[in-house]
């Protein structure tokens, strides 16, 4: 069986390719990546694959048996016919089976809802598509808070507007054991899975902090809107009240709804008193 992983230049791709080249079974691992050269360290083929070219996709996907499509990270509406130019690629190149790394969050009532939508429609292209399936819903990356860790330290506390919210945090590296399962067996095609760890609030993620780094910080509870002017004013129009967004889902429970990781993956996801430890200085 042949697999090709997308945006495999990218964090969650390339975790995802590493983790099939030392699990590989006999399955032959390729990358689709827009810029080729970008990939070449991981020691695999890799082809060129760049979601809004229709023509070179149905090219690179040729032979291909299982395909990862890494969602974009585009505008929301953009996102959506890259997407079908991957799916309508697959089907004209022979390719079986898709498994689509898709986002957990609010459907509608916060401003990152647009973004949830057009994942959302992305799965819909995909059962239409008449191929095999897995479709994952990923939690919240937790390796933004420990990247963040000296702004957090500068400010003694962690600010946002999540409240009393529990998150359903993950890590790239437990997602791509998930994956890897998703790509390499069928027993969750025609599914779809949410994947995350234990979910925890602020004031627990504060205290794993404070725990790992020697730390004194507090959990400060923002509004919605200070929050989204807060990381508009730091990241962007776009990308800030997206971030907002996500934090209004925390709040109003998302992440709360049970997680399918260790059926997919096969084992529990690591807990966050080992994550922590891990990082302890």
């Amino acid at each position: 069986m042949t697999i090709a992983i997308t945006a495999v230049s990218g964090q969650l791709g390339g975790a995802i390719a590493r983790n099939l080249i030392k699990t590989a079974d006999g399955e032959t691992i390729i990358g689709l990546a827009r810029t080729p050269a970008n990939a070449k360290d991981l020691g695999i083929e890799i082809r060129a694959g760049d979601y809004g070219q229709p023509d070179q996709l149905r090219a690179s996907l040729v032979g291909v048996d299982t395909l990862l499509l890494v969602s974009g990270m585009d505008a929301p509406d953009a996102r959506i016919g890259q997407h079908r130019n991957v799916i309508d690629a697959a089907k004209s190149a022979g390719v079986r089976k898709i498994v689509y790394t898709s986002i957990q969050g609010m459907e509608e009532g916060t401003a990152f809802s647009p973004v949830v939508q057009s994942n959302r429609q992305t799965e819909a292209d995909i059962r239409a598509s008449g191929l095999d399936y897995a479709i994952g819903r990923n939690g919240i990356y937790i390796e933004p808070d420990i990247e963040y860790i000296d702004s957090y330290k500068s400010k003694g506390e962690i600010a946002n507007s999540a409240g009393a919210g529990k998150c359903g945090y993950t890590t790239r590296s437990e997602l791509a054991h998930a994956y890897a399962h998703l790509l390499t067996n069928d027993d969750h095609n025609g599914k779809t899975v949410t994947l995350y760890g234990t979910p925890i609030t602020q004031a627990e993620l504060v205290s794993y902090l404070n725990d790992a780094f020697g730390t004194s910080l507090t959990y400060h509870e923002m509004t919605s809107a200070e929050f989204i002017a807060d990381r508009t004013a730091e990241l962007g129009a776009f990308i800030g009240p997206i971030i907002g967004g996500i934090y209004e889902g925390i709040r109003l429970g998302i992440y709360e709804e049970p997680s399918d990781f260790e059926a997919v993956a096969g084992m529990p996801h690591q807990s966050w008193k080992d994550y922590f430890a891990s990082l302890a200085r």
